[in-house]
């Protein structure tokens, strides 16, 4: 990469800046630039997007975003001791880059979100990966401001998130998640890429949106997903009795005795759509 940006390498950065990735951020540097070339490229074409990038740390997977000919990167982090590496790269690629200072939890992002095609990459920290991706899955209108999703989660997390029924790791990611789009996993990442190497192997994940979903209110589908996996080894009409139990599983033409994990999105879209 540095022969390829002409900007230094990221060791290099990271040691002048004295950036030590820390824990109560979620953060794990990725250094190996041929890594961060392989993740920007999952998400396709670039070169007309306006890409948002949330925690890019000292500027990895940005740079390879930039290089790989983004038109823009709008990048979100909360570490100020990391804005002067971004501003560094910024510098080199002029008018390309705008770094905001804040928490991506409290960002509207559909507000920044200039007009043409938005593509979302990062490199999530793990301790916030998981609610940001439930609310770029939630914005007001569908299909999304975001035309893809690339995001690398704690491998666990990816298997949840494209996980089908009569799966172990279906649960509510799942149904959210293929309810509105068409998920796969990518490429996994090992521990040893990052500084410092995390105990655990990640996953890039590539989601897209479905043009048109089944109709079904969020807020029942959160109710019955909610009760149904929270209860997960029970039959449905003790899981979700709260919710009308027997009653509710008859209208949606759903056998009582069947338990969360055997329902496929349609039939959680059923249910919801029965409350």
């Amino acid at each position: 990469m540095a022969a390829l940006d002409g900007l230094p390498p990221l060791r290099d950065v990271i040691q002048r800046h004295g950036l030590d990735a820390r824990k109560a951020l979620g953060q794990n540097f990725l250094l190996d630039l041929n890594l961060t070339q392989k993740i920007a490229r999952t998400a396709e074409a670039l070169e007309d997007a306006t890409v948002f990038e949330v925690g890019p740390g000292p500027g990895g997977l940005t740079r390879a975003i930039l290089a790989l000919g983004a038109r823009k990167v709008i990048a979100i982090e909360r570490d100020t001791r990391c804005l002067p590496a971004l501003a560094e790269i910024a510098d080199h690629y002029p008018g390309r880059l705008e770094v905001i200072e804040g928490d991506a939890l409290k960002t509207d992002f559909e507000t920044l979100a200039p007009e043409g095609p938005i593509k979302i990459i990062a490199n999530l920290p793990y301790n916030v990966g998981t609610q940001l991706l439930v609310n770029w899955l939630l914005p007001k209108a569908w299909p999304p401001f975001w035309q893809s999703l690339t995001l690398m989660f704690q491998k666990e997390v990816g298997e949840r998130i494209v996980a089908n029924e009569d799966d172990d790791h279906y649960g509510r990611l799942g149904v959210l998640c293929g309810w509105r789009t068409e998920a796969r996993m990518a490429f996994d990442v090992p521990p040893q890429a990052f500084t410092p190497p995390p105990k655990v192997t990640s996953t890039v994940v590539q989601l897209t949106p479905r043009e048109n979903p089944i109709p079904c209110a969020v807020g029942n589908l959160e109710k019955v997903t909610q009760a149904a996996f929270g209860q997960r080894r029970k039959m449905l009409r003790q899981s979700l009795k709260s919710l009308g139990g027997e009653s509710l599983l008859v209208k949606a033409g759903i056998d009582p005795a069947r338990r969360a994990e055997t329902l496929s999105v349609e039939e959680f879209c059923l249910l919801a759509n029965s409350l």
